[in-house]
Formats: structure tokens, sequence, C-alpha cells
């Protein structure tokens, strides 16, 4: 993260971030539950289109995601680009919180670890950075999983085969009935085992490349030392940062979604209860190699302007919540 003050003569570690203890945690937490629902408002139709051509059975695995998103249009109007969007927003207040305090705190105590070693500047924001990505994820998986199975089936009602469900609690009922507690945690292995490095690379690409932004323009080198960025400047440099880990990531980890959203949606029992190599194998009968990146159009552009907003978001907020002397 390694946000950058504007008030800050050159970005060296010890002056341009905002770590968790000059934070407001009051403000910190109101204020980024009201931006991110709004950030998560305006990326959910891209979820909701990535859905429907990841699962099975829908036809749509093979159309593009603008297509997909019209015909979603035709069929259900507005409210069809928004399933499952109040359920997730509603749902994620708590989780975000877990989620945003485990990050800073991290990402706190490997800044404070590190200090004392033999490492780069760069090397300890990128090492920071990952570890507060790969920990955040780790403590919010227990909460977002179920949460993510929920949405997901409210997202895929309609399609050909697929159960209809009145609101949340009813899908909260009819997974229970059918399968127990663990049917809430369909996915929740692979998702911790795969998510968790991957918002550890996040994380990491993100305050490496940012990093490395700032250096190519002549701060933190030591050459003019009374050099201020602007506000330009810094959204800039932070969103730019954000769109090169987001894409980045996209690409590595569409595969594994492609999985994990069709174990969290699927209802085979008569051939048994979905696993992760059932599912792999399906995937490769029915599409080869490219059946994992079913969605990967939506799913690319959801992460690029995912990891853009996201960031610009966060790091607004962090500068919003300092604490006032």
């Amino acid at each position: 993260m390694a946000a950058v003050e504007t008030e800050a003569p050159d970005l060296s570690l010890s002056d341009v971030n905002i770590n968790w203890d000059r934070l407001d945690k009051t403000r910190f937490h109101v204020i980024g539950a009201i931006l991110f629902t709004v950030q998560q408002g305006l990326l959910h139709p891209t979820a909701v289109v990535k859905t429907r051509m990841q699962v099975d059975g829908s036809g749509l695995s093979h159309v593009s995601g603008f297509q997909v998103f019209k015909r979603i249009l035709k069929a259900d109007g507005i409210p069809g680009i928004f399933r499952g969007f109040g359920t997730g927003a509603v749902g994620a207040l708590p989780g975000r919180v877990l989620a945003l305090t485990s990050l800073e705190m991290a990402k706190d105590a490997a800044l404070r670890y590190t200090e004392k070693m033999d490492l780069s500047e760069a090397t300890r924001i990128t090492v920071s950075n990952g570890f507060a990505g790969l920990a955040s994820n780790v403590v919010s998986c227990a909460y977002f999983v179920p949460l993510d199975v929920i949405c997901q089936r409210l997202m895929i009602q309609g399609l050909p085969g697929m159960p209809t469900y009145q609101g949340p609690f009813n899908v909260v009922q009819r997974v229970l009935q059918n399968e127990g507690i663990r049917g809430l945690y369909r996915g929740f292995g692979v998702t911790i085992l795969t998510n968790s490095p991957a918002s550890a690379l996040w994380w990491g690409a993100y305050g490496a490349s940012q990093h490395a932004i700032w250096r190519s323009l002549g701060y933190g080198n030591g050459n003019d030392s009374e050099k201020k960025p602007s506000q330009l400047e810094l959204v800039g440099v932070q969103a730019t940062a954000g769109t090169l880990a987001g894409a980045c990531s996209s690409i590595i980890t569409t595969p594994i979604d492609t999985i994990k959203t069709r174990l969290q949606v699927m209802d085979d029992y008569g051939s048994g209860r979905p696993s992760m190599r059932k599912t792999t194998r399906k995937l490769l009968e029915e599409d080869g190699w490219r059946g994992f990146y079913r969605g990967f159009g939506p799913r690319f552009l959801n992460m690029s302007l995912w990891g853009t907003s996201m960031i610009v978001t966060y790091e607004l907020i962090k500068r919003l919540s300092v604490k006032r002397e």
C-alpha cells in the first residue's frame, strides 16, 4: 500500500506510510464501508456476467461478455444485472472491518519486523504488503466464502436448470437442508489455498509497482528532497499500480476462480457431491483448457477496474482517516 501523503518531502518509508497507529479507527471503518459499497455497486454487473458465463448449462460459455450483459438486461432488466448485490453489500460490511483491520495490522507488524533487517526499501514494501495481503485473506475467508456461495446462487437464478430462491435466507435454508454447514463452505479449501497466495501477489505487486513508478518520476531517490507529489500524481501513480496488480492477478487466478464458482453453485447430487477433481475433469471434457478461462473477459475487466478503483478508494479512506493533531 505504501500510501503517499502530499505533504511529504520525499517518498521514504518513514514519512509516507499512513500506518495503523496513525488512523482514527472509527472514521476509517465508517468511511470505508460507504466508499467500498459504492465501488462494489459499480462493479457488480461484471461479477454477474462472469458468474453466468462460468456456470455449466447456461449456454453462455462461448458468448462474449457484452452479449451476456445485453441478454440479462433484455430478460430481467436492471434488477437482473444487480442480482445478489443487496445481500453482498450488506453482508460484506462486517467482513470488510475484519479484512481491513487484519490487513493494516499485518502490514504494520511486517514493517516493524523488517525494520532492522538488511533489506532495501523496495523489498520491505513488497514483503510487507505481500504478507499483509496473505494474512488478511486467510482471516477473512471464513466469513466471505459462505457469503460468496449465497451471492453466486442468487446471481444465476433464471438460468436453465438452476433453482429459484426467495432471497438470501432461503438460499441458506436450502443449502443447510441439503448439505449442512459444509454446503456453505463449498470451495473453501481451494479458495484459501489459491486466493491467499494471489492476495499476497496482488498486494506485493502493488507495493513494488508503486515504489518503482515513484522512483522513475524522481521521488525518493535523494536527488530532490523538496519535490512534492501533486494530488493528480498521487492518484495517477496509485491507479496505475492498482491496474497492473489487478490485471496480473486476473490472468493467474481465472482458472481456479472458474473451478471455485462451479463448485459453489452446481447441484449434481445424482452423481455424488461436487469436488474439485470432478469439476476440473468436466471442464476439460466440455471445452478443453479453454474452459478454465470462461468469463475471462469480464473477470479481467472486473479485476483491473477493481484494482484501480479499490486502491484509489482505499488510499483516499486512509488519508481521510488520519488522526487530527
